[in-house]
């Protein structure tokens, strides 16, 4: 760290993410949002004075050079996280990679290696372990009052252009298993507490122009026997995001985000679940302690890389059922 107080970090991306981690990295104490890297330094420039950002550079490596940033957070676009996350550890910074870690097993594979070769902090972003809705779940399966028997997952966008979440070009293609698919999997296994051990996937027709499957649909099974049932599509015309309906033993609830409601559409308060209600600001502050305290985080390499493993045999499968 640069000094007993200060944690200066240095964000990768000014996009629609890179706009909510600058926010959320301003809510914690003792933390300075350093520098800010863009599509260009136009834009970046544009970003640190909209976001009070110290300001905005051209390169990653300009920012990896800087002696006075401790960390860095890409929410850079998918097909760049796992040379980024490399770059960084090599440069000596901790360093947050927003989901997905990476697009392909190895890739994911090398990024951990890196880590536990330079002891640094990483930790990858999926922000449904940190959402106080899932985090209320979570503590109610530790405490042995509830058990997870399935839960019911629909990941629902509208995507037929090349667009992001603020309807401008990208210059790359999202992915419906590597990335939206990674937030299921990932907290399937982290809430029930148990491994994968069945993954099927089918996938609808490629997009002739994209070069992707629009829709698809995953079912899992833990070893404790619990399921999940994951419908992915880009076709959806209405209602955006995600909705997680987890069926147990003791009640059913439906979770979007950082909102929690019974079965029946009765609001459960999580106000008091953690000490913010926006889950991307809790995955920041469980950064920034990880740092500051030495530790292993939610969400390190070590941890996230099963969800990597199943994404990568749902990959094999559907590869496989292409060529049939």
């Amino acid at each position: 760290m640069s000094d007993d107080r200060t944690l200066r970090v240095a964000l990768a991306g000014g996009g629609a993410f890179g706009a909510k981690h600058a926010a959320a990295l301003r809510r914690i104490e003792g933390v300075e949002v350093a520098a800010v890297v863009s599509g260009s330094l136009e834009s970046a420039r544009k970003f640190a004075a909209e976001h009070g950002v110290g300001r905005g550079v051209a390169t990653l490596e300009e920012v990896l050079g800087m002696d006075d940033v401790d960390a860095v957070v890409l929410a850079t676009p998918t097909p760049l996280h796992a040379a980024q996350t490399l770059a960084c550890l090599e440069a000596g910074k901790h360093v947050q990679t927003e989901i997905p870690l990476a697009a392909s097993l190895a890739d994911a594979e090398a990024c951990l290696a890196a880590q536990r070769r330079t002891g640094l902090v990483a930790m990858a972003g999926h922000t449904r372990r940190f959402n106080p809705s899932h985090q209320w779940i979570r503590r109610r399966v530790r405490a042995g009052e509830y058990r997870i028997q399935q839960m019911d997952v629909q990941t629902y966008f509208f995507r037929r252009t090349n667009l992001n979440a603020l309807g401008q070009p990208r210059s790359w293609t999202d992915h419906l298993l590597w990335h939206h698919a990674a937030h299921t999997v990932d907290l399937f296994a982290h809430q029930t507490g148990s491994p994968i051990v069945q993954a099927h996937a089918v996938q609808g027709p490629v997009h002739p122009e994209l070069g992707i499957a629009m829709d698809m649909s995953i079912q899992l099974r833990a070893a404790n026997g619990a399921i999940c049932t994951l419908s992915l599509s880009f076709n959806n015309d209405g209602p955006l995001g995600t909705t997680f309906r987890y069926i147990g033993d003791t009640g059913t609830y439906v979770a979007r985000y950082d909102d929690l409601v019974t079965g029946e559409g009765e609001p459960i308060d999580v106000s008091g679940v953690d000490v913010s209600t926006d889950g991307i600001e809790l995955q920041d502050r469980e950064f920034v302690a990880a740092i500051r305290e030495a530790r292993e985080p939610n969400a390190s390499l070590t941890q996230v890389l099963p969800c990597y493993r199943t994404l990568a045999a749902l990959e094999e499968q559907l590869l496989l059922q292409s060529r049939i």
